[in-house]
């Protein structure tokens, strides 16, 4: 199974340096990656590194946490499409669902995926499924599909990682016009194709050379 297109390279270390994040475009356009993922503050540069090349340039919004103000990841959006981002993953408010707020959830989704679409870009919304019931999961299904994200993505990588099992339940709720990104913990070409198995459209990895240097 060929994963490459699949692939969202990822560098997201608070440390990261703009050197890294240039090998990471470099590997991304060699292997032919779907897309980068970075911190907002190399947006640009990914951008004119990539110019030449179809991969993507992804970054987050409300990251890691996903519990900063709407308002504030409608700006962090504006900022990342305008400095050149094709697609943001954007965390949703855990405090808010914990709460049992989902008029606060279902706003803020549909205001992320609005400033999004707005502007053409692609939306994959993190829901972090380890920290979620089940019941919560296909709660915040619900409201996805009903603000039309065009992903859910398993995680943001800092509060556990993508299982199968959270994909199957995910392809399960969500309907086929909005795909799946599994994200966390996936390090080798058997995770990734397990993720993909059970319906992942989207890898998020920074191990992307790695698994698709296995002979």
């Amino acid at each position: 199974m060929s994963v490459a297109n699949l692939i969202d390279h990822t560098i997201l270390k608070p440390d990261c340096s703009l050197k890294e994040v240039q090998a990471l475009c470099k590997e991304a356009a060699n292997h032919g990656f779907a897309a980068v993922c970075v911190p907002p503050f190399y947006v640009r540069e990914s951008k004119n590194y990539l110019s030449d090349s179809e991969v993507k340039v992804a970054t987050v919004i409300g990251f890691p946490m996903g519990y900063s103000g709407t308002a504030a990841k409608v700006e962090e959006i504006k900022r990342a499409i305008d400095d050149g981002a094709d697609e943001l993953d954007v965390v949703v408010n855990i405090c808010a669902i914990k709460s049992n707020n989902w008029n606060y959830v279902k706003n803020d989704i549909d205001s992320v995926t609005r400033a999004c679409h707005l502007k053409g870009k692609v939306i994959k919304l993190i829901i972090e499924t380890s920290l979620l019931s089940e019941n919560e999961i296909e709660k915040v299904c619900k409201v996805c599909i009903d603000s039309g994200v065009n992903f859910v993505k398993t995680s943001t990588g800092f509060q556990g990682g993508a299982t199968a099992e959270a994909v199957s339940l995910l392809r399960k709720i969500l309907p086929e016009s909005i795909k799946i990104k599994a994200s966390g913990g996936i390090r080798t070409k058997e995770d990734a194709e397990k993720m993909i198995s059970c319906g992942a459209e989207r890898i998020g990895t920074s191990s992307g050379v790695s698994i698709v240097n296995v002979c």
